[in-house]
């Protein structure tokens, strides 16, 4: 499927696009902010980052009419200074930043990535070339105690004991390489009341893999520290997230920078229509800051 940015509107508007402003997409994704902030001021450019290759390349060929005023760079967005750096952009003059986190739409149905406990693809769950490990290191040569810790501390998983235990026994047995054959030995591990609730059983855990593997977390707290550093005075920072250890990174560092006036006192979140329209928008927040 396309991929579809969550809150764009809310977004870009909190952003308050200049005519000759100059932002950076920190998650360029599908391009749909980037697009977005190109089309509503004429004079504005885009530094747009994607540490995913594929992505960037076809999502700059999507926006290759506006080419002109933007400039894709591949890399994580924890590298924003040596990014910035390297184009002659000095700090305190970017006027808005966007962070769009998570999982794009792309990687999610491209099966071979190994994001999805629903296809049968390597157990690997790399964002990009920057990832140490993948996730089949993780599952596979972990000692339990510290596997079980992971998905509870990055999956909220009540059933880490149980998972963890499960997996050692066996891996003990046979490597477990790919998508499903985790997913099915996290469907053993569970209660059975488990396997049919809302969500997957397995959701969790592939989560909590999938920050390990990326370091999302660490990611993110380097990301907005080198992001605030290179913020005009009244430029934004807009950071959109999916789960909760996210948005608590966010909240508490934009109270805990002095230089920044937090704008949203409470997240935005979408309306029911764009959650009706794109279900994987339902868990997104969206929180911004000011640069005083």
């Amino acid at each position: 499927m396309d991929h579809v940015s969550v809150l764009l509107a809310e977004t870009v508007a909190f952003v308050n696009a200049r005519p000759d402003g100059l932002y950076v997409d920190a998650t360029l994704g599908g391009g749909g902010h980037t697009r977005k902030l190109l089309e509503s001021s004429p004079q504005s450019k885009v530094i747009a980052l994607d540490r995913d290759e594929k992505i960037l390349e076809l999502t700059r060929e999507k926006l290759k009419a506006l080419k002109a005023r933007a400039v894709f760079v591949k890399a994580n967005f924890r590298d924003l200074d040596k990014v910035l750096a390297g184009l002659q952009v000095l700090p305190r003059s970017v006027n808005g930043f966007i962070f769009d986190l998570g999982v794009s739409s792309f990687q999610l149905d491209d099966g071979a990535r190994g994001f999805s406990f629903r296809t049968e693809a390597p157990l690997d769950m790399r964002m990009g070339g920057d990832a140490k490990y993948d996730a089949a290191a993780l599952v596979n040569e972990l000692p339990q105690e510290e596997l079980e810790r992971l998905i509870r501390a990055f999956g909220g998983e009540n059933f880490a004991g149980r998972i963890a235990r499960v997996i050692v026994e066996e891996r003990k047995l046979k490597r477990v390489a790919t998508t499903l054959e985790l997913a099915n030995i996290v469907s053993k591990a569970v209660p059975s009341f488990y396997r049919h609730g809302k969500l997957h059983p397995a959701t969790r855990t592939f989560q909590a893999l999938r920050i390990a593997v990326n370091d999302e977390l660490g990611a993110l707290k380097e990301g907005l520290v080198k992001a605030a550093a290179y913020l005009a005075r009244g430029g934004r920072i807009a950071v959109i997230s999916f789960h909760s250890l996210e948005d608590r990174i966010v909240k508490d560092y934009f109270k805990s920078d002095e230089t920044l006036k937090v704008i949203t006192k409470k997240p935005v979140v979408p309306d029911d229509a764009e959650t009706a329209e794109n279900r994987r928008s339902r868990s997104a927040k969206l929180r911004v800051a000011e640069k005083l």
